[in-house]
Protein backbone atom coordinates (compact mmCIF):
# COMPACT_ATOMS: atom_id res chain seq x y z
CA UNK A 1 0.00 0.00 0.00
CA UNK A 2 1.42 3.47 -0.80
CA UNK A 3 0.56 6.81 0.48
CA UNK A 4 -0.51 9.08 -1.70
CA UNK A 5 0.68 13.21 -2.17
CA UNK A 6 -0.22 14.88 1.32
CA UNK A 7 -2.51 12.29 2.48
CA UNK A 8 -1.22 11.73 5.74
CA UNK A 9 -1.25 14.30 9.13
CA UNK A 10 1.21 13.93 11.52
CA UNK A 11 2.28 15.62 14.80
CA UNK A 12 5.63 15.50 16.27
CA UNK A 13 6.15 15.72 20.31
CA UNK A 14 10.24 16.03 20.75
CA UNK A 15 12.44 18.83 22.04
CA UNK A 16 15.77 17.34 19.71
CA UNK A 17 15.42 20.45 17.56
CA UNK A 18 18.32 18.50 15.23
CA UNK A 19 16.05 15.24 15.33
CA UNK A 20 12.93 16.79 14.56
CA UNK A 21 14.82 18.74 11.70
CA UNK A 22 16.14 15.67 9.64
CA UNK A 23 12.59 13.95 10.03
CA UNK A 24 10.55 17.03 9.08
CA UNK A 25 13.13 17.27 6.09
CA UNK A 26 12.12 13.53 5.20
CA UNK A 27 7.67 13.97 6.16
CA UNK A 28 8.00 16.78 3.85
CA UNK A 29 9.96 14.99 1.10
CA UNK A 30 6.94 12.44 1.41
CA UNK A 31 4.48 15.04 1.01
CA UNK A 32 2.78 14.37 4.49
CA UNK A 33 1.57 17.41 6.50
CA UNK A 34 3.18 17.64 10.11
CA UNK A 35 3.16 19.95 12.88
CA UNK A 36 5.49 19.97 15.69
CA UNK A 37 4.79 20.61 19.74
CA UNK A 38 6.61 21.34 21.97
CA UNK A 39 4.65 19.75 24.72
CA UNK A 40 1.60 17.65 25.39
CA UNK A 41 -2.16 19.15 23.92
CA UNK A 42 -5.62 18.03 25.52
CA UNK A 43 -6.87 15.30 23.54
CA UNK A 44 -9.95 17.88 22.37
CA UNK A 45 -7.20 19.94 20.56
CA UNK A 46 -5.56 16.74 18.91
CA UNK A 47 -9.14 15.35 17.65
CA UNK A 48 -9.66 18.51 16.17
CA UNK A 49 -6.27 18.40 14.63
CA UNK A 50 -7.20 15.25 12.68
CA UNK A 51 -4.47 13.71 12.93
CA UNK A 52 -3.14 9.90 11.55
CA UNK A 53 -0.22 9.45 13.89
CA UNK A 54 1.62 11.32 16.61
CA UNK A 55 5.55 10.86 17.42
CA UNK A 56 6.03 11.47 20.93
CA UNK A 57 9.44 11.58 23.38
CA UNK A 58 8.51 10.45 26.59
CA UNK A 59 10.89 12.20 28.50
CA UNK A 60 9.77 15.78 27.00
CA UNK A 61 6.80 15.38 28.94
CA UNK A 62 8.17 14.57 32.31
CA UNK A 63 6.25 13.05 35.00
CA UNK A 64 2.96 13.68 32.59
CA UNK A 65 4.47 11.42 29.36
CA UNK A 66 2.60 8.51 30.66
CA UNK A 67 -0.92 10.35 31.37
CA UNK A 68 -0.45 12.29 28.03
CA UNK A 69 0.11 9.20 26.24
CA UNK A 70 -3.02 7.18 28.10
CA UNK A 71 -5.20 10.11 26.84
CA UNK A 72 -4.35 10.09 23.35
CA UNK A 73 -4.64 6.19 23.03
CA UNK A 74 -8.26 6.18 24.56
CA UNK A 75 -9.34 9.58 23.22
CA UNK A 76 -8.58 8.91 19.87
CA UNK A 77 -9.45 5.44 18.65
CA UNK A 78 -7.66 5.82 14.93
CA UNK A 79 -4.85 7.60 16.08
CA UNK A 80 -1.06 5.85 15.60
CA UNK A 81 1.18 6.16 18.25
CA UNK A 82 4.86 5.87 17.89
CA UNK A 83 6.85 6.55 21.08
CA UNK A 84 10.30 7.55 19.85
CA UNK A 85 12.75 8.27 22.74
CA UNK A 86 15.65 7.58 24.21
CA UNK A 87 17.02 5.46 26.71
CA UNK A 88 14.47 2.98 28.17
CA UNK A 89 13.50 -0.21 30.05
CA UNK A 90 11.35 -3.25 29.43
CA UNK A 91 9.15 -2.38 32.11
CA UNK A 92 8.56 1.25 30.47
CA UNK A 93 8.25 -0.34 27.06
CA UNK A 94 5.40 -2.39 27.82
CA UNK A 95 3.76 -0.28 30.04
CA UNK A 96 4.01 2.59 26.77
CA UNK A 97 2.66 -0.74 24.61
CA UNK A 98 -0.27 -1.53 26.42
CA UNK A 99 -1.24 2.00 27.69
CA UNK A 100 -2.18 1.45 23.68
CA UNK A 101 0.91 2.63 22.17
CA UNK A 102 1.16 1.25 18.37
CA UNK A 103 4.88 0.86 18.53
CA UNK A 104 8.35 1.99 20.61
CA UNK A 105 11.52 3.33 18.82
CA UNK A 106 14.74 4.13 20.67
CA UNK A 107 16.85 6.82 20.08
CA UNK A 108 19.14 7.07 18.43
CA UNK A 109 17.27 6.13 15.23
CA UNK A 110 17.03 6.78 11.58
CA UNK A 111 14.13 9.13 10.07
CA UNK A 112 13.71 6.38 7.23
CA UNK A 113 13.12 3.70 10.17
CA UNK A 114 10.59 6.46 11.71
CA UNK A 115 8.69 7.07 8.43
CA UNK A 116 8.97 3.32 7.62
CA UNK A 117 7.27 2.50 10.85
CA UNK A 118 4.58 5.37 10.63
CA UNK A 119 3.42 3.82 6.91
CA UNK A 120 3.02 1.10 9.12
CA UNK A 121 1.24 1.68 11.90
CA UNK A 122 -1.30 3.84 9.50
CA UNK A 123 -1.66 1.05 7.40
CA UNK A 124 -2.72 -1.07 10.57
CA UNK A 125 -5.47 1.89 11.55
CA UNK A 126 -6.82 1.70 7.74
CA UNK A 127 -7.55 -1.72 7.83
CA UNK A 128 -9.52 -2.00 11.15
CA UNK A 129 -11.26 1.56 10.69
CA UNK A 130 -14.08 0.59 9.81
CA UNK A 131 -17.56 2.00 7.24
CA UNK A 132 -19.55 4.21 8.78
CA UNK A 133 -22.75 2.36 7.68
CA UNK A 134 -21.14 -1.20 9.73
CA UNK A 135 -24.42 -2.25 11.28
CA UNK A 136 -23.86 -2.35 15.01
CA UNK A 137 -23.30 -6.02 17.11
CA UNK A 138 -26.41 -6.65 19.32
CA UNK A 139 -25.94 -9.28 21.73
CA UNK A 140 -28.01 -9.48 24.89
CA UNK A 141 -27.69 -5.86 26.59
CA UNK A 142 -24.62 -4.83 24.74
CA UNK A 143 -24.23 -3.13 21.63
CA UNK A 144 -21.06 -3.10 19.86
CA UNK A 145 -21.00 0.07 17.74
CA UNK A 146 -17.55 0.18 15.20
CA UNK A 147 -18.31 3.40 13.72
CA UNK A 148 -18.19 5.25 17.72
CA UNK A 149 -15.11 2.72 18.87
CA UNK A 150 -17.30 1.76 21.36
CA UNK A 151 -20.04 -0.70 23.44
CA UNK A 152 -23.36 0.55 24.98
CA UNK A 153 -25.31 -1.04 27.25
CA UNK A 154 -28.59 0.83 27.68
CA UNK A 155 -27.36 3.51 26.11
CA UNK A 156 -24.45 3.76 28.60
CA UNK A 157 -20.87 3.79 27.18
CA UNK A 158 -18.54 1.22 28.71
CA UNK A 159 -15.70 3.49 28.49
CA UNK A 160 -13.72 1.35 26.67
CA UNK A 161 -10.39 2.42 25.48
CA UNK A 162 -9.04 1.73 22.02
CA UNK A 163 -7.37 -1.32 22.44
CA UNK A 164 -10.03 -2.84 24.98
CA UNK A 165 -12.54 -1.65 21.88
CA UNK A 166 -10.48 -3.84 19.58
CA UNK A 167 -10.53 -6.60 21.28
CA UNK A 168 -14.26 -6.71 22.18
CA UNK A 169 -15.39 -6.19 18.79
CA UNK A 170 -12.44 -9.18 17.27
CA UNK A 171 -14.18 -11.47 19.62
CA UNK A 172 -17.65 -10.17 18.88
CA UNK A 173 -17.17 -10.38 15.09
CA UNK A 174 -16.02 -14.33 15.41
CA UNK A 175 -19.17 -14.94 17.99
CA UNK A 176 -19.38 -18.69 19.24
CA UNK A 177 -15.50 -19.28 18.23
CA UNK A 178 -12.65 -19.80 20.36
CA UNK A 179 -9.83 -17.39 19.31
CA UNK A 180 -6.78 -18.31 20.60
CA UNK A 181 -4.25 -15.72 22.96
CA UNK A 182 -1.62 -15.61 20.07
CA UNK A 183 -4.56 -14.50 17.17
CA UNK A 184 -6.18 -12.01 19.18
CA UNK A 185 -2.99 -10.58 20.17
CA UNK A 186 -1.26 -10.90 16.43
CA UNK A 187 -4.42 -8.95 15.16
CA UNK A 188 -5.16 -6.27 17.85
CA UNK A 189 -1.81 -5.68 18.75
CA UNK A 190 -0.67 -6.13 15.41
CA UNK A 191 2.61 -8.23 15.91
CA UNK A 192 3.67 -11.51 17.35
CA UNK A 193 3.08 -12.08 20.80
CA UNK A 194 6.07 -12.53 22.76
CA UNK A 195 6.46 -15.99 25.78
CA UNK A 196 4.51 -15.49 28.57
CA UNK A 197 3.03 -12.34 27.78
CA UNK A 198 -0.17 -11.87 29.42
CA UNK A 199 -1.53 -8.73 27.72
CA UNK A 200 -4.63 -10.37 26.62
CA UNK A 201 -5.64 -12.04 29.59
CA UNK A 202 -4.98 -8.19 31.46
CA UNK A 203 -7.33 -6.68 29.18
CA UNK A 204 -9.92 -9.24 29.00
CA UNK A 205 -10.08 -9.10 32.14
CA UNK A 206 -10.84 -5.02 32.21
CA UNK A 207 -13.44 -5.62 29.35
CA UNK A 208 -15.33 -7.88 31.95
CA UNK A 209 -15.27 -5.96 34.62
CA UNK A 210 -16.49 -2.80 32.61
CA UNK A 211 -19.20 -4.87 30.78
CA UNK A 212 -20.34 -6.60 33.83
CA UNK A 213 -20.36 -3.42 35.89
CA UNK A 214 -23.41 -2.31 33.23
CA UNK A 215 -24.82 -5.63 32.47
CA UNK A 216 -24.15 -7.75 35.67
CA UNK A 217 -27.12 -10.04 34.62
CA UNK A 218 -25.09 -11.22 31.60
CA UNK A 219 -22.03 -12.90 30.76
CA UNK A 220 -20.03 -12.42 27.38
CA UNK A 221 -16.57 -13.39 27.31
CA UNK A 222 -16.03 -16.95 28.00
CA UNK A 223 -12.49 -18.42 29.08
CA UNK A 224 -10.89 -21.46 27.27
CA UNK A 225 -8.31 -22.56 29.31
CA UNK A 226 -5.03 -22.89 27.95
CA UNK A 227 -6.21 -21.53 24.64
CA UNK A 228 -8.00 -18.05 24.47
CA UNK A 229 -11.39 -16.92 24.38
CA UNK A 230 -14.96 -16.91 23.20
CA UNK A 231 -17.58 -14.70 22.53
CA UNK A 232 -21.16 -15.98 23.37
CA UNK A 233 -23.56 -13.95 25.76
CA UNK A 234 -25.55 -15.91 28.02
CA UNK A 235 -27.45 -14.81 31.08
CA UNK A 236 -25.60 -14.98 34.48
CA UNK A 237 -27.64 -17.79 36.00
CA UNK A 238 -27.36 -19.98 32.96
CA UNK A 239 -23.50 -19.07 32.20
CA UNK A 240 -21.40 -22.08 31.22
CA UNK A 241 -18.71 -22.54 33.48
CA UNK A 242 -14.96 -21.45 31.74
CA UNK A 243 -13.40 -24.85 30.06
CA UNK A 244 -12.35 -27.30 31.74
CA UNK A 245 -13.37 -25.98 35.15
CA UNK A 246 -16.41 -28.06 36.23
CA UNK A 247 -19.63 -26.02 37.78
CA UNK A 248 -21.22 -26.04 41.39
CA UNK A 249 -22.04 -29.95 41.03
CA UNK A 250 -22.30 -32.77 43.23
CA UNK A 251 -19.64 -34.78 44.07
CA UNK A 252 -21.79 -37.86 42.79
CA UNK A 253 -22.90 -36.27 39.92
CA UNK A 254 -19.10 -35.46 38.86
CA UNK A 255 -18.54 -38.80 39.12
CA UNK A 256 -21.22 -40.05 37.23
CA UNK A 257 -20.68 -37.24 34.38
CA UNK A 258 -19.78 -38.48 30.64
CA UNK A 259 -16.26 -38.06 29.11
CA UNK A 260 -15.09 -34.45 29.40
CA UNK A 261 -16.31 -32.45 26.09
CA UNK A 262 -13.46 -31.67 23.98
CA UNK A 263 -12.37 -27.94 22.95
CA UNK A 264 -11.56 -27.21 19.19
CA UNK A 265 -9.68 -24.14 18.99
CA UNK A 266 -9.62 -21.96 16.61
CA UNK A 267 -7.35 -22.01 13.37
Amino acid sequence: MSFQHGSLRIAVVDGDSGFVQVLGKRLEGMGWQYRVLEGPLPAEELVAMRLNALVVDLSVLGAGGWDFLDAACGSLPGLGVIVCTGQSTVAQRIRGLRLGADDWISKPCHPEEVVARLEAVVRRRRRTVPQQDTDPVLAGELEVRADQFQAFVAGRSADLTRREFELLQLLAEARGLVLQREEIYQRVWGYAMAHGDRSVDVFVRKVRQKLERLSPDWRYIHTHFGIGYRFSPQPAEVALPAAGVPGPSSAASLAGASAPVRLASSA
